[in-house]
């Protein structure tokens, strides 16, 4: 396979930024809404920090991205997960939903502004090339927050969608759910190998996608 380094190295510059902060902010929203609610476990261990550094897991943050990179130009991550202890929330079920809610939401927000920085550059910056390469950055930024807001909402444990919707079903059928957690990676892996998530997902960030640019441009 040949690399084209300056690509490359490109690619990086363009993606690390609005990576680091999609996946810093959305466990930072999770530890936030945990601590309102009861639970100050993220808090006491300083996860509740926007340095991301406390947030670095060494495959998902550094090596699945950096491959994504080299492979496709594309990245995609995730961070260490902010511990929340359940039984410490008010009302555990509902609030764990609520809590689980927050991540998504936060790259829904940050989508948000990137979509603004992307204005703000388009009517900002003159030189072509630094302009050229911001827009880049917001519009890489805009993606893997809409990525991260659509495939975290999917109901297969662990996904944030799961606990979202435990926190309205039966117990029975919250209960069975949990159950599944153990296999969700698999799930998750096999549903992307077979262009399943994919073919669900697209469409959906499409249509987000083109409503910000019509809210904005």
């Amino acid at each position: 396979m040949d690399f084209d380094i300056e690509k490359i190295i490109y690619t990086t510059a363009v993606w690390a930024l609005p990576v680091l902060f999609a996946i810093t902010l959305h466990e930072v929203a999770h530890g936030w809404v945990a601590s309102k609610l009861g639970d100050s476990t993220a808090k006491m261990l300083g996860r509740l920090s926007l340095n991301p550094i406390k947030h670095i897991d060494p495959i998902g943050t550094i090596v699945v991205p950096l491959v994504m990179v080299l492979v496709s130009g594309f990245a995609f991550g995730w961070a260490k997960p902010v511990p929340v202890n359940m039984n410490n929330l008010n009302n555990p079920r509902k609030d764990m939903a609520i809590v689980a809610m927050a991540g998504p939401l936060a790259n829904v927000a940050m989508a948000i502004f990137w979509v603004i920085f992307l204005k703000l550059v388009s009517i900002t910056v003159s030189d072509l090339n630094i302009a050229k390469g911001l827009m880049a950055m917001g519009q890489a930024g805009i993606i893997i927050n809409l990525v991260l807001f659509v495939f975290n909402l999917f109901p297969i444990p662990p996904l944030d969608g799961s606990k979202v919707l435990s926190g309205f079903l039966p117990r029975s059928a919250a209960l069975m759910m949990d159950k599944i957690e153990p296999y969700g990676f698999f799930i998750v892996v096999g549903l992307l190998y077979f262009g399943i998530l994919g073919t669900v997902m697209n469409p959906i960030i499409s249509f987000f996608m083109n409503t910000l640019n019509s809210l904005f441009f």
